[in-house]
């Protein structure tokens, strides 16, 4: 491991600094509205017509001072220059978030910084998705995907399957949600939807997804000198989400189902681009598409959560990067180290080789061996363009 000396005494506390800075930006932690059971009721009762007015929470933060504090990092200090263009890359990337964050529920406003942050479906990829939705429905059990635990046995199974590893964190229920389940990396804690039912498939699909992957990367990530690994490199989205992915696919979950699931994220996102309103997007998903009323719901809420958040489409283009990445017989452990984006893989292992960065702990154990059977998402994720 690097010593700490003068000549790396500027990197390590701008470092410090900025994870100091960015622990309080959590996007996830503001983008949810606190609102969302009494506006889809009244959504409901309007025949799909009145868009729902929802609110957020409270954000507890100083954002001039923050953007302020950012800026003024002295980053012309640090002697290497490959980590002084990290930085700075990593400073404009969490102004683009603090933006978002700032923005929330301010419609085009936090839009237009999701897009900055997040970026768009391109043509290919909305091509991709449409592909996806042409294929019919897996050949399994139903019984699988029926509603079956409640919020805390599921919380029991999660525990369960975290014994595999040697790590420990937080669960915590929530009504207030915009997903079943998520990690919440500051505080290494999984948040559970209180109201809702797991099935079987769920939870395969969410213990190697959140666990397998979210909250390995947030243990490894705690794990280096350099906090950037924790708090998180420029744009890991992308590759975090196609990994946890991935994980649902090694681990033999991945399903033609969940395929189109994240299939209509994408549709629901270039929705956005075309100027829909929330009842627009629900009504193309529940009427073009035969998405039943509360899955169109979910994904249209998703979709249009905070004013416009683009973030979802990256599940699908981060899957088909990953399984590329795999497929061309690549290492997968560099991009478990922590919250790390594929376009940084010769970055951290110069980071391991110069002492700023150690081996990874926690392997995501599906990664170990493939276990998916399922000929039909291999062939559509071959394909996939």
């Amino acid at each position: 491991m690097i010593a700490h000396n003068v000549g790396t005494e500027p990197l390590f506390n701008i470092d410090k600094r900025i994870d100091d800075l960015v622990k309080k930006i959590e996007l996830l932690s503001y983008v949810n509205p606190i609102n969302i059971e009494e506006e889809k009721q009244k959504f409901f009762e309007s025949k799909y017509l009145t868009d729902p007015v929802f609110k957020y929470p409270h954000r507890d933060f100083d954002k001039f001072k923050l953007h302020k504090e950012l800026f003024t990092q002295p980053i012309h200090l640090i002697e290497d220059k490959q980590l002084r263009d990290l930085y700075e890359e990593i400073i404009y990337f969490y102004s683009g978030l603090i933006q978002c964050i700032e923005t929330i529920g301010e419609g085009k406003k936090f839009y237009y910084n999701s897009l900055h942050s997040f970026g768009t479906p391109v043509e290919q990829d909305v091509e991709n998705a449409k592909f996806i939705l042409h294929f019919k429905e897996d050949d399994v059990a139903e019984e699988i995907f029926e509603p079956k635990y409640n919020a805390d046995e599921a919380a029991q199974l999660f525990r369960d399957f975290s014994n595999r590893y040697d790590f420990s964190y937080q669960i915590k229920t929530s009504d207030k949600m915009g997903a079943i389940a998520m990690v919440l990396n500051n505080i290494k804690t999984l948040v559970i939807d209180s109201k809702h039912t797991f099935s079987k498939n769920e939870m395969a699909i969410l213990n190697n997804h959140e666990i397998g992957v979210h909250m390995v990367t947030t243990m490894n990530g705690l794990l280096h000198p350099l906090k950037i690994f924790s708090h998180g490199f420029p744009n890991n989205v992308e590759t975090q989400e196609g990994l946890a992915v991935f994980s649902e696919y090694m681990s033999g979950n991945l399903t033609v189902r969940r395929l189109k699931e994240l299939a209509y994220r994408v549709i629901a996102v270039d929705s956005l681009e075309k100027g829909c309103s929330f009842s627009k997007t629900f009504r193309l998903l529940h009427n073009d598409y035969d998405l039943d009323k509360e899955k169109a719901f979910a994904v249209t809420l998703r979709t249009h959560r905070g004013g416009g958040f683009t973030k979802d489409y990256l599940y699908l283009t981060g899957l088909k990067k990953v399984y590329d990445y795999y497929h061309s017989k690549k290492d997968l452990s560099l991009l478990l180290t922590g919250k790390v984006s594929l376009e940084y893989v010769a970055t951290i292992q110069e980071l391991i080789t110069k002492g700023y960065a150690v081996n990874l702990k926690h392997y995501t154990d599906s990664f170990l061996e493939n276990n998916n059977t399922n000929k039909t998402v291999d062939f559509i994720l071959k394909n996939l363009k």
